[in-house]
């Protein structure tokens, strides 16, 4: 069955100061030797960095932020602790930045040095949710205020803001990126002639991971109605977010998963679309189906999201289908200015009061939009923005 490559337009308009960090390396399809800065880090100062300098720097007399991001194999968390760290330092502040290595009891205890050293502000990316309580009511004790950032800290009422992206709306341009990819609705959204049916498998995050089930609830929103026409068909039956689950987001995780998929389904026919929730588990995803036989021009269609720069040549070899970009640099302006505001005793602008509820209270949060990047606007929405260099998106190297 032919697959139609449309372009798929984005559901947010691109901010003009997009200018972030983000990419990833990992083993299989789109290994970069040397994934550690963007084009941004090149020198010119950005929008959100004078943004924050202005708006930032004359608010308070600083003190100590403990920044503390989940792992350092994965360039987006990297990126993020620079941005964020920058900013902060931008702004006065004294920063201690931390990396977790993806281990629960490091961050916990990396948390606790920062509480003990005097931080009045935490910045919190956390690896689980739901393992910093006690971090949390000792960061209260002591007056600290606390931040999650991009990743819902649960189960505590101590959480004062959480800033991120809107979640259920990446989830939900993820699941019409690979319905457009497959043919079954438009560049606007509406829906096709086609008919299908065509075979698909589904890849989710991390369940510890909060972000996650925004994600994935996002996606099927869009591919669930499809499913039940039988438009889409998925041959493992594996449709759940507990089924489709990928561990810390593991590219080998996803990997393995996929060549399992297609051993025990696909002996006798043809897999046209996966959804991927991170490009990450795209490269894993795609490795595999190299490994079977897939080739470009005539890949399945493969979703993913981060913009990381090895996926981002796979969009352009025709590989990869999209990913879905999101500027970690405004992310960090906001983290910014949440901290400053919460240091002064004032409220930090919120524009959403009402979804994000931790299990013990609803916490105010700043989302940001995010846009869907496809081969046909990598270069308005990458490379004339700074985020990515020309020579960057056709090496795949940063």
């Amino acid at each position: 069955m032919t697959i139609n490559r449309r372009n798929f337009i984005g559901l947010a308009a691109l901010s003009a100061t997009t200018a972030a960090l983000a990419a990833c390396g990992g083993e299989g399809a789109g290994t970069t030797s040397n994934p550690t800065t963007s084009a941004a880090a090149g020198g010119e100062t950005t929008a959100a960095e004078t943004t924050a300098a202005e708006t930032t720097g004359a608010a308070t007399e600083g003190g100590k932020v403990g920044v503390s991001m989940p792992t350092q194999t994965s360039e987006r968390w990297i990126a993020d602790g620079e941005a964020v760290k920058s900013q902060l330092e931008e702004a006065g502040f004294e920063v201690d930045l931390q990396f977790a290595n993806d281990d629960i009891p490091t961050q916990s205890q990396q948390i606790d040095q920062m509480i003990l050293q005097g931080a009045k502000v935490l910045i919190i990316a956390s690896i689980d949710g739901t393992a910093l309580a006690p971090q949390l009511d000792a960061a209260a004790a002591e007056g600290i205020k606390i931040i999650a950032y991009d990743r819902l800290i649960r189960d505590s009422e101590h959480v004062d803001f959480y800033v991120s992206f809107d979640n259920f709306k990446v989830g939900v341009a993820q699941g019409t990126s690979l319905l457009e990819g497959l043919g079954l609705v438009d560049a606007d959204g509406n829906e096709t002639d086609e008919a299908g049916p065509f075979n698909v498998e589904l890849f989710a995050g991390s369940l510890d991971d909060n972000n996650a089930h925004f994600f994935f609830d996002g996606a099927m929103s869009v591919i669930q109605p499809h499913i039940d026409s039988g438009k889409l068909v998925v041959p493992s039956g594996q449709t759940s977010i507990e089924q489709a689950a990928i561990l810390r987001w593991q590219q080998e995780t996803a990997q393995r998963r996929m060549e399992d998929l297609l051993t025990a389904h696909y002996g006798d026919k043809e897999i046209h679309g996966v959804l991927s929730a991170y490009d990450g588990l795209s490269r894993g995803i795609i490795t595999a189906l190299q490994n079977a036989g897939y080739s470009a021009p005539d890949m399945p269609i493969v979703t993913g999201q981060d913009a990381e720069i090895a996926s981002v040549k796979l969009i352009m070899d025709d590989v990869q289908y999209s990913t879905i970009f999101k500027d970690t640099r405004l992310l960090a302006e906001q983290a910014v200015k949440a901290g400053v505001s919460l240091l002064n005793g004032e409220e930090p602008e919120a524009n959403d009061t009402e979804t994000y509820e931790n299990g013990v209270k609803v916490v105010p949060a700043y989302l940001l939009d995010v846009v869907t990047v496809t081969k046909d606007n990598v270069v308005e929405a990458l490379v004339d923005t700074g985020y990515w260099t020309q020579e960057q998106v056709d090496s795949g190297v940063a």
